[in-house]
């Protein structure tokens, strides 16, 4: 399907094409990277242009600016459409974006699609590489556009607005609409995290019962979009597991004097890194297999010692593993790698002459059981005090030299491993076939997929886990294995907690497509993201409301 096709579609069937670019070049210009005074200014900017709208102008007490927790003069954005009754469903996404550095000298472009457009034509002018070549071809016509958040994900936000006014506009409808933007969705979540805690005192104020939630974030598709076409029922979830790793330190010169943290190191890495039996399917979708994030030392200074603190920590997607299952799996692959190293230096050791044995028995502590050996020895003289927990964004700056410090101050040996969480847990999310309002919303998704793909002439299907992260996981739910999260996560920065009122309903994502997000060729399907997808959209919501038996 083409743009232009789309477009011509779209004119029929709710005129969106026209109404969702004007918005989305709009939002686009106000850059918005994660961290920056421009992501503060952003939620004022976007409650302003709410405000001017016909939905809004006489209503402003349905426009309200909640303040995200922990990132001082931001905020997310809450608008709300009213209807009949209290049924409400919530439309969401981040406005915030990754930087542009990676564009280069076509940075000042970055947030002028149209500009870049036409620069970025010149630029993939005679290019080799396959991915060159393929975005070069997207761009020669009118089917793609670029510009830094276009995809990933303000088209998203900008279908979600235009939803909004149509369904002000079709006159008083069964339900309410209520649009929740929010920043920090690239870092921690915590625009998302502090509207999830703040929504039981919204609805109670403007009387709301909220039903569901449509995620507007976006998937990447490199072949014909058959792929990114599509309504997720569930998003996968994200654990970051450490393993702390201690050796027996020796001189370079008398290597079986002690054992290298290095060894043993590499054969975690070796055990777990895209080991696709630690990977996760459901009905044939599969998670991606762990990946090492972060591999350092803690050496300050060179000297011809062998290595014995080294850390590392793995990204780890679930589906339907808890938190718990996960953990004890990556504990048995850590201990495995651990025997099998220290069976192979002791074999080494063996044949070496007259090398003292290397036979040590393998040790793996979780985190929070060095946590209880520290309060147990706290006149210990092995290290000095804890340095702060901080706040620090990066998980692999804040929690390796809380880790080290406490393994310091308990004077534990090695060779041990010590393992636990270094980052923000994302819960695992999925539409629930016992829970009515989760049945209710598959119904309206599935009816709307089908009505829309065959008014469109497009296929448009039905898929369990959005694949990547997404503020899906903090919103509508309350995630399992909350205390041994916390129990094993150094820096209470990265532990999440609830409100004890946390509101639950159902969430999927329906979002724009496009490819390379995050990158300088981040490009936007316009011809599905401007018309099918609004449409899309505005049909589940009515097939949403329209049901009231078990769906």
């Amino acid at each position: 399907m083409t743009s232009a096709e789309a477009g011509s579609a779209g004119s029929g069937a709710g005129g969106f094409a026209e109404r969702i670019r004007e918005i989305t070049l709009r939002l686009v210009a106000w850059p918005s990277v994660t961290g920056s005074s421009d992501e503060a200014a952003f939620g004022p900017l976007l409650l302003e242009f709410l405000a001017e709208l016909p939905c809004f102008r006489d209503r402003t007490d349905r426009l309200r600016l909640i303040p995200a927790t922990g990132l001082p003069g931001c905020s997310s954005v809450a608008a709300l459409v009213r209807g009949r009754g209290r049924r409400t469903l919530v439309l969401a996404g981040h406005f915030d974006t990754v930087g542009i550095e990676n564009y280069g000298a076509l940075a000042p472009l970055a947030c002028d699609p149209l500009s870049l457009r036409e620069a970025l034509r010149a630029e993939l002018a005679g290019t080799e590489t396959d991915a060159e070549r393929l975005a070069a071809q997207d761009l020669a016509g009118e089917d793609f556009l670029p510009g830094r958040g276009i995809l990933d994900m303000k088209s998203g936000i900008a279908a979600g607005i235009a939803v909004l006014e149509a369904f002000a506009k079709n006159g008083v409808a069964d339900g309410n609409l209520l649009l929740i933007a929010t920043p920090d969705e690239e870092n921690r979540s915590r625009g998302m995290r502090s509207v999830r805690d703040a929504l039981p005192a919204l609805a109670r104020d403007w009387d709301l019962d909220i039903v569901g939630a449509i995620n507007l974030d976006a998937t990447s598709d490199l072949h014909d979009g058959s792929a990114g076409r599509a309504i997720f029922l569930g998003s996968v979830g994200k654990l970051l597991p450490f393993a702390y790793v201690v050796g027996r330190p020796a001189h370079a010169g008398y290597p079986f004097e002690g054992l290298s943290a290095s060894l043993i190191a590499a054969e975690i890495l070796r055990e777990i890194e895209a080991n696709v039996a630690m990977a996760e399917s459901v009905e044939g979708e599969w998670s991606a297999p762990p990946v090492c994030l972060s591999l350092a030392d803690f050496r300050e200074r060179y000297d011809v010692t062998m290595p014995d603190r080294l850390w590392l920590a793995f990204n780890i997607l679930s589906q339907r593993r808890t938190p718990a299952e996960v953990f004890a799996l990556f504990e048995t692959a850590v201990a495995a790698a651990m025997e099998r190293a220290i069976a192979r230096y002791a074999a080494l050791a063996a044949a070496f002459p007259d090398a003292p044995p290397a036979v040590y028995p393998p040790k793996v502590l979780t985190f929070a059981a060095l946590r209880d050996l520290a309060a147990a020895r706290p006149d210990t003289a092995a290290g000095g005090p804890m340095p702060p927990d901080g706040d620090d964004d990066n998980p692999f700056a804040a929690t390796p030299p809380l880790v080290d410090a406490l393994a310091r101050r308990t004077g534990i040996e090695g060779p041990v491993v010590v393992i636990g969480f270094a980052g923000l847990h994302y819960p695992a999310v999925h539409l629930d076939p016992d829970v009515l309002e989760d049945r209710r919303l598959q119904a309206a998704a599935r009816a709307a997929a089908d009505e829309i793909g065959a008014e469109y002439g497009c296929s448009i299907g039905l898929r369990h886990y959005f694949s990547g992260i997404s503020d899906m996981s903090f919103l509508g739910h309350r995630a399992a294995g909350l205390d041994l999260i916390a129990a094993n996560t150094p820096s209470p920065a990265f532990v999440d907690r609830p409100a004890a009122d946390l509101l639950t309903f159902p969430v999927i994502n329906i979002g724009p497509w496009g490819r390379e997000f995050h990158q300088k060729l981040e490009r936007l399907h316009t011809g599905y993201g401007f018309s099918v997808l609004p449409a899309l959209i505005e049909r589940t919501v009515h097939h949403l409301f329209q049901t009231n038996d078990d769906g």
